[in-house]
């Protein structure tokens, strides 16, 4: 099914089709065109549209339209339904979350993992499983060359001795079997000091790091066991980690907006201020009964707040001190190959989270709920009706993104989220769905930028 959006976002008005991911800067008429292009005639469209413009304007307006339509590049038919039938192939595991401390140095209001221990006991993870684990992903990944490993927690500094035995196993054991594996970490950076930070920048191809923005907000909700903010002692650890990173190596700095927050351009901008580009901020994902949850309501003003940013962005980097926000960074030409955006992250078939007793789970945010268990790293064994239905999650089998414009820039969305709003991960977490249009629309009017530069 041909699939087209039209929208306008910070002054500009686009269309895009949505299969064949080409993106046009219209202009007035042609935004008004379209709405008719398709259902009407020639004489028709000018007869609705004839008061607002000139009969020939509008006819070299349909003319356009069609030149774009028969050249491909509008109302295209989706012919990737059919790459879908991939899931009754073998999957291999590309990507290991290690859960490598289930226990946590802060008590963040918003965390999804009960404060650090996953809604069970505070445990670190062993060199035993550690070692296990990679063993697991070695065997898994089958052809795969590259295999992606997050060090994760709660705080995976805790554990810090066991993760510098598992990267050194794993280089190890990736050199034996003619892998890469790419170990990445994520912290609250209390820990840091000069010996981890140089011993992160040296063996980790991405460091993530926490902080919420403002000193005021990360201090109202990231706080230690006693209640104790932590920006001051986190702001200059993470600076001096950044600064190690300058010579091309990946990082971000990660924070997230909640209600008490909603203005959280403004968090920003101010990470940006203080020298950071690589940054992301992003929406918690709650309940709706907590004090912290987005909701229906807030939506305006989170719309609005993206719709600054973007102008930010663009000024910015006119100005040439621009910075990325992780939320915008759509590779609009390439990006991920068509069955990654297809079936999204590939929780649960091709990425896995791994307890710190060795039990995995589709992805970190499933860890605790028994359901979803899919075997352990020494059994080497993976259900397989559980992994099934997580391949077979794709936007082909969700309803409500088989024909949505956004479906291969989201892939159906979190598959985690949707469970624990709807029960299933084939129904999407509504909410996500509208703030992650909302930040593609953003991505696209940067992106056209570039093309109207170079006109």
């Amino acid at each position: 099914m041909a699939v087209i959006h039209k929208f306008e976002q910070n002054g500009v008005k686009m269309l895009l089709d949505a299969n064949s991911g080409a993106l046009h800067i219209i202009d007035d008429i042609i935004y008004d065109v379209i709405d008719y292009y398709k259902d009407y005639n020639r004489q028709a469209i000018v007869d609705k549209l004839s008061q607002k413009y000139d009969k020939n304007a509008i006819l070299e307006a349909i003319d356009e339209l069609k030149e774009l339509e028969d050249n491909g590049l509008l109302y295209t038919e989706d012919s990737y339904e059919s790459i879908a039938t991939k899931n009754g192939e073998n999957s291999y595991i590309k990507a290991l979350c290690l859960n490598i401390a289930h226990d946590c140095n802060l008590r963040c209001k918003y965390c999804f993992a009960s404060k650090g221990d996953y809604h069970g006991k505070r445990s670190l993870m062993s060199e035993e499983v550690g070692k296990a684990a990679i063993d697991f992903v070695i065997e898994k990944s089958g052809s795969r060359k590259n295999i992606e490993v997050d060090l994760f927690g709660g705080e995976p500094l805790m554990n810090f001795d066991v993760a510098k035995s598992i990267v050194e196993y794993g280089n190890e054991q990736g050199k034996i079997h003619n892998k890469s594996i790419r170990f990445t970490i994520t912290t609250n950076a209390l820990l840091l000091n000069d010996n981890i930070i140089d011993y992160l920048d040296k063996n980790m191809s991405n460091v993530v790091l926490s902080i919420d923005g403002r000193k005021e907000v990360n201090d109202d909700i990231r706080v230690r066991v006693d209640g104790s903010g932590t920006f001051d002692s986190i702001l200059p650890k993470i600076k001096k980690m950044v600064d190690r990173r300058t010579k091309g190596k990946q990082y971000y700095v990660r924070g997230t907006f909640t209600s008490k927050n909603l203005d959280f351009y403004n968090d920003v901008i101010a990470l940006a201020d203080m020298g950071f580009k690589e940054i992301s901020i992003e929406p918690v994902v709650l309940p709706d009964g907590d004090e912290l949850a987005l909701k229906e309501e807030h939506l305006d003003t989170i719309f609005e707040q993206y719709d600054k940013l973007t102008e930010e962005i663009l000024r910015r980097k006119k100005e040439g001190n621009d910075f990325k926000f992780y939320h915008f960074a759509i590779d609009i030409d390439g990006g991920p190959c068509i069955y990654k955006r297809i079936s999204g992250c590939g929780a649960g078939f091709e990425y896995i989270a791994v307890t710190p007793e060795g039990d995995i789970y589709p992805c970190h945010q499933f860890v605790g709920n028994e359901k979803f268990k899919l075997g352990t790293v020494f059994d080497k064994t993976i259900d397989q009706e559980i992994s099934q239905s997580f391949k077979d999650a794709h936007i082909y089998n969700k309803a409500k993104c088989k024909d949505c414009w956004a479906k291969f820039y989201c892939s159906g969305g979190c598959q985690a989220n949707n469970f624990n709003f709807n029960n299933s991960v084939l129904m999407p977490y509504e909410l996500g769905c509208k703030m992650q249009k909302k930040r593609i629309e953003c991505a696209l009017r940067i992106k056209a930028e570039k093309f109207m530069e170079e006109e």
